[in-house]
Parts: structure tokens; sequence; C-alpha cells
């Protein structure tokens, strides 16, 4: 069996698209065209996308998108696959690339923060005056966080602005470093914490994702997985022998890597378990659910 001749993009850009509603209906026909798979979400303000296919498939998607002058320079985060990592194509007309619903409109392009490339960023992280925000949801940070990162009690991007006024104005005089998945959530953080008052913000240029592929660093500092949108969910950042796992068992709080969600169907809570626990629980996060889900099954049969 021939392995890896998939690959999966991660990818946005901040731009203004005219006619953004027709243009998301025609980038949907494109896509169904080329047979590629994943989530493409399309805004007034630009792109933000992550899809897999067949090497040829990804390679003519770069390709024709780049020849937009639009999208010209726009960066793609590319890992290989063994296949789908997506089970359907999603391409959508949004309000806003990511969902913050803030007072103020922000560009990124001019609002925002600085950036660190991964071996800056690695070297401030060492600095004992520097503060580090998880730029994600608590969900994601409990899977793997940057080592000393404060966790932000969000369940929701559109949350941030408020837990910064509430948990964290005591640091507006420190100097900030914010990372997330592949940087276009800290696009906004950063210009959001500039817009709250806090005058030295940077964020991780590339994300976590690039952090792990960049050949000097290899992930370093990242302790446990990057959670990711797609089947995959789980993936190894840190490529030395530092790696270690964060993530405990919703039952058992052994170390795990391992999202699963709950077999009841109203449930379907998404939840660290280890292998035992997952056989033992039989995929249920709770006796609650377990109660539940047979309960519905006597009343049906």
């Amino acid at each position: 069996m021939i392995m890896n001749q998939y690959q999966i993009l991660l990818f946005y850009k901040y731009v203004p698209i005219t006619d953004a509603e027709i243009f998301a209906a025609e980038h949907l026909q494109y896509c169904k065209e080329l047979g590629i798979k994943g989530r493409i979400l399309i805004a007034d303000e630009g792109i933000n996308g992550t899809l897999s296919g067949t090497i040829e498939q990804t390679e003519r998607y770069m390709a024709d998108i780049q020849k937009n002058p639009l999208f010209s320079d726009i960066v793609f985060k590319i890992d290989p696959s063994e296949g789908h990592s997506f089970k359907k194509l999603f391409v959508r007309y949004k309000q806003e690339l990511v969902t913050l619903r803030y007072h103020k409109k922000l560009n990124p392009n001019t609002d925002g923060g600085g950036r660190l490339k991964p071996k800056e960023f690695h070297e401030y992280m060492q600095r004992d005056d520097v503060i580090i925000l998880d730029g994600r949801s608590d969900y994601e940070y409990d899977l793997g966080h940057f080592r000393n990162a404060i966790k932000p009690d969000v369940d929701s991007f559109r949350e941030f602005p408020e837990w910064i006024r509430e948990n964290f104005a005591e640091h507006k005089d420190k100097q900030i470093l914010t990372y997330c998945t592949g940087g276009i959530r800290c696009e906004m953080l950063t210009a959001v914490l500039i817009n709250e008052g806090f005058k030295d913000v940077f964020q991780l240029d590339g994300g976590i994702v690039t952090y792990g592929q960049d050949p000097e660093v290899q992930g370093k500092g990242f302790d446990g997985n990057l959670y990711v949108f797609d089947e995959r969910v789980s993936v190894r950042i840190n490529q030395t022998d530092e790696h270690i796992l964060v993530g405990e068992c919703h039952h058992c709080a052994k170390p795990t890597d391992r999202y699963i969600n709950c077999e009841d169907d109203t449930c379907h809570l998404q939840h660290l378990v280890c292998e035992e626990c997952e056989t033992t629980k039989l995929g249920y996060c709770s006796t609650d659910c377990e109660e539940h889900d047979r309960a519905a099954v006597a009343s049906s049969s």
C-alpha cells in the first residue's frame, strides 16, 4: 500500500473580497469539481480554510487560488496524510472568519501585534518577563499547550474580550506572547489586546502547526498534542525527546492524547479518555449517559 499520497492544507488570508457571497458559491462549485474535502469559510474580510485531497488535487488547488491576485501570497501549511481527513466539503459565507462580535471593527493587517518566527518565539519563551497566553478554547489547551502558558477559561473565541477584561487586565504592562493552531485567531486576539490597552503584544507566526514543522525548534517547549479540526483530532508537535502527554483521562486521570465523543446521542461530549477506560466505560462520558442511552434503546425496542 502506498502511503501519504494525500495532503492536508491549512490556510487563511485577511483581504477584502468584493461580492464575497458570490465568490463563496463559485468556490464551492470549483471545490466540488476538483474533488477535495474540508471546510472553507469566506467573508468580506478574507478566506480561512482547511482541506484534504490527493497530492495532485491539493497542488492544483494551491496553484489555482494563487492565480487570483487577492491570494497570490497566501501561505499554505501542508501535512502529509494517508487519506482524506474530512468526510464532507463545506464552503460557506460568514460575517466573520473568526466569530468575535467585538464592539469595534478590527483590521488585523493594521491593528494586530508583532509576529515571531518559531525560533524567536522559542527564545522569547525562555524569558522571565513574558506572559504566554493560549489563544484557543480550554478543551484545546487540555490536550496540549506551550509550557507555562495561561489557560483561558473560554468555550468559544467570542468570549475572549470579556475574559481579558476580567482576568488578564493586570498584565497590560507585560510583554504578551499569543499562539493558536494556525495563526488566524491570534490575528484578531492581538488586535483585541492592543485595543484593550496592552502595549507589547506578539503572536506566533504561522501558529503551532508551523512551530511543529520548523526544522530547528522541532516543536520544543510544546507539551502534549495539538487539537486539530479534522478526523485526526490529535497531532504530535514536539518532535524531540522532551515530548510528553499532558491530557488526562476524563475517568481515571491517566495521561492520554485521545479524544472521543460520548456514545449517548443526546450528549456526544468530546472528552479525553485512555484506551482502558474507553473499553470499560463503553465510550460514555458518565454513568448517567450510559443509563440514559440504555433506557432510550429499551424504549425503542
